[in-house]
């Protein structure tokens, strides 16, 4: 899958306002009621991901989960992280 340009980037953007960029990545940060709801939803992420087999950086701070997704085969950002963004916004 070919690499974004900028102006590819800032229109699929758009479609996912609360992701931000980030270097050659973008970023989200889902806030839940407790751990277990976090996890929870880690659980699903870890499902929606493996089903698309591309894999999101995942931090976990307690009631906090960020991931960072990018394409590291292209070096950079695709159409690939911003349908896996899409779909895990779904999730929440």
């Amino acid at each position: 899958m070919p690499k974004l340009n900028s102006s590819q980037i800032r229109a699929a953007l758009a479609a996912v306002p609360d992701w931000k960029k980030r270097g050659q990545a973008i970023t989200r940060t889902f806030v839940f009621k407790d751990f277990a709801a976090a996890m929870k939803f880690v659980n699903a992420v870890a499902r929606r991901a493996e089903k698309a087999w591309h894999h999101p950086d995942i931090d976990i701070r307690w009631n906090k989960v960020t991931l960072t997704l990018t394409t590291h085969s292209e070096g950079g950002l695709t159409e690939k992280d911003f349908e896996l963004a899409r779909q895990l916004d779904r999730l929440a």
